[in-house]
């Protein structure tokens, strides 16, 4: 038992908190917990979605609504400037109002958040059906569909996103609604590199034995994609969808920026950029507050995709784990090596001591036998 007990604990010996048979998403769980930095940004992340999705709520305790405009906080005289401290900062406008118009900051960059982060939710969802659909389409079918579709694919790739995208969303009737029309638009531009991915991901779970043994069976070829190969594609998909959606945030807020994204009164981070382009300087708290909503969104969910891609791929987590175990072997190795030495220089010590010791006896035998001696010659 005890030599369980010492083996469990050898710096290269496998985890036996871990039960043999314990379920993939337990151990995506227990990756993810080990990172740190993961597990703040999935915090952040829950937050912002908690907000977004609590907006009204929150504009009610408040007391405001992203549309109302105040032209009572605005000094037409000084070309539209917020009346007060730090942008008309009050306890009924929580992060003062937005100037000219007057309305509530607050209740635009939390409305905000629901719609940058629906649409970015939406387009990722687009691309992923659209990319799998695809990719898994081109590899199980004929020699000709491949070719088709990876073609097609590669013409998808090579369009420009964003000239793309002002294109299609400057025809489009206004009458449509613009959160829907531009999350349709990203999604069926962008889903390419999904879809490469999906295919090769595909062609290489083909040549597995349980494929093999699938299709010897009878299966078949999309009952194989169904029970067999969507499970394993499950990994590469979620790590690039946790790539995606910040992008798509990105983009959105680079066409409403642009000025082809969502249009007023409807509230966004990337419309309340371009309003505030011109007010950096008489009024910064408005360029600011949505630029740091935007950074700290991207960044919280770039840092949460690497995560999930660590945690989801068992070659990057057994690499840290082999990464982990080397350290801590070395630092036994440190350790063992000093309390040696210690025990060396204890031990060399105690000789000193010891001869020390022998030494002064001698002498002090060497005097007394002396004194006899001439004691006995007197």
């Amino acid at each position: 038992m005890s030599d369980v007990l010492v083996a469990s604990q050898a710096p290269g010996a496998a985890d036996l908190s871990v039960a043999p048979g314990a379920s993939g998403a337990r151990q995506f769980w227990r990756r993810l917990r080990a990172q740190r930095a993961a597990l703040a940004a999935a915090a952040v992340v829950a937050l912002l979605v908690l907000v977004a999705l609590a907006a009204p709520l929150l504009t009610a305790i408040e007391g405001q609504d992203p549309t109302t405009y105040h032209p009572d906080l605005i000094d037409s005289a000084r070309g539209g400037v917020p009346v007060g401290s730090f942008g008309g900062m009050s306890g009924d406008h929580w992060l003062g109002v937005e100037p000219q118009t007057g309305r509530d900051l607050f209740a635009r960059l939390v409305y905000g958040a629901r719609v940058s982060l629906g649409v970015a939710l939406a387009a990722t969802v687009a691309q992923i059906v659209i990319g799998v659909a695809v990719g898994v389409a081109a590899a199980l079918g004929t020699r000709w569909v491949d070719q088709l579709l990876s073609r097609f694919t590669d013409i998808i790739v090579a369009l420009p996103l964003m000239i793309m995208s002002l294109a299609l969303l400057a025809i489009v009737p206004s009458g449509f609604p613009r959160p829907v029309l531009v999350a349709g638009v990203i999604g069926l531009i962008a889903w390419g590199n999904i879809a490469k991915i999906v295919r090769a991901q595909t062609l290489t779970l083909k040549g597995l034995d349980y494929v093999s043994a699938a299709r010897l069976s009878g299966w078949g070829t999309w009952r194989i994609a169904r029970r067999e190969l969507l499970p394993g594609l499950a990994a590469p998909v979620i790590t690039y969808a946790a790539i995606l959606i910040p992008q798509n945030i990105t983009v959105e807020a680079a066409l409403s920026f642009l000025g082809v994204g969502v249009k007023p009164p409807t509230p966004s981070w990337g419309q309340m950029l371009t309003a505030a382009d011109v007010w950096y300087q008489a009024a910064p708290q408005y360029l600011l507050l949505p630029a740091g909503a935007l950074f700290v969104t991207v960044l919280a969910l770039t840092v949460l995709g690497d995560g999930v891609r660590t945690a989801l791929d068992p070659r990057a987590a057994s690499r840290l784990r082999v990464g982990t175990g080397r350290r801590r072997e070395a630092k036994v190795t440190r350790s063992a090596a000093a309390v040696e030495g210690a025990e060396r220089a204890g031990v060399a010590g105690a000789v000193a001591a010891a001869d020390g010791a022998d030494g002064s006896g001698m002498s002090d035998v060497s005097g007394v036998s002396g004194g006899s001696g001439r004691g006995g010659a007197s």
